[in-house]
């Protein structure tokens, strides 16, 4: 303890930046759960600094072990209320009513993950009542730079198989932003915007259709491993929660540091934690 003490004050020394922990401005969900706030709703956040950025925190503290945590949900399909077929600014942005359905945005998603291990789970139901989920224990997002690339790996089935797994390693594509492996725009040819290679096995992103329609092949609320192309969910959810809390509760300085966008080394993201250099 003293030496985190002696580096925390060191770091204006070494660094010149101005490094308070304001234990007031929760990044994530994971915060507000440690701030005593236990009951799943509706949270400000703060995964840039002061900026704050309201989300639906999904807290569970009991049942089975996978499904413990304070989730931070990204995406949230319930009923069609909100159309997703937008442009790249809004997907960068984020946009809908965090009450409903909602895009929590490519940035807020980059500033969460950029310097902590996450995971990640989908949670789907169809129009049936059936349920299932999927989860990854290493969830993160890239920078703008690159795309805001998607990095998802280690996969575990709770019913749902994977259709996400496919998409690991590929940037974010919006029908005015085509960043995909097809010779051709996928989320305008599948109405959506997404992580997409060439096309999909997942469209969480698309046209909110009712159960099973295969009129336009593939174009609705996807997740084929599940059930197949012409199946659209009632409602899917996607969240994240903190997998390595560690370096996140200590805290981090990156401002005064590392210039705009994407520092990168051979080894991976450059992370500065209370003066140590950390590379993940």
């Amino acid at each position: 303890m003293e030496m985190m003490v002696f580096l925390a004050a060191l770091l204006p020394v070494l660094f010149g930046c101005d490094c308070i922990l304001d234990v007031d401005k929760p990044v994530d969900c994971s915060d507000v759960y440690k701030a005593g706030q236990t009951v799943s709703g509706i949270y400000s956040i703060y995964p840039a600094g002061d900026i704050p950025v309201w989300v639906y925190c999904q807290m569970i503290s009991d049942g089975k072990e996978e499904d413990k945590g304070a989730w931070t949900v990204i995406q949230r399909r319930m009923d069609g209320s909100v159309n997703f077929y937008r442009p790249w600014d809004q997907y960068k942005r984020g946009f809908g009513n965090v009450e409903g359905e909602y895009w929590l945005g490519l940035e807020n998603m980059y500033q969460l993950t950029r310097n902590n291990k996450y995971m990640l789970r989908v949670d789907l139901e169809d129009f049936e009542g059936r349920k299932g989920f999927a989860l990854y224990s290493s969830f993160s997002v890239d920078c703008e730079a690159d795309g805001y690339k998607l990095q998802v790996s280690e996969f575990t089935d709770g019913g749902a198989g994977d259709s996400l797994s496919g998409h690991n390693g590929f940037k974010f594509s919006t029908f005015d932003k085509d960043q995909d492996a097809y010779e051709k725009n996928c989320a305008k040819h599948y109405l959506g915007a997404f992580w997409y290679l060439a096309c999909h096995n997942t469209n969480p992103n698309g046209v909110y259709l009712w159960g099973e329609d295969d009129t336009h092949h593939a174009i609705g609320v996807v997740w084929a491993t599940w059930k197949n192309y012409a199946v659209s969910m009632k409602s899917i959810s996607i969240m994240g929660v903190i997998f390595s809390p560690y370096i996140h509760t200590i805290g981090v300085c990156l401002h005064a540091v590392f210039v705009p966008k994407c520092p990168e080394t051979e080894f991976g993201t450059v992370v500065v934690v209370v003066g140590v250099l950390v590379f993940v």
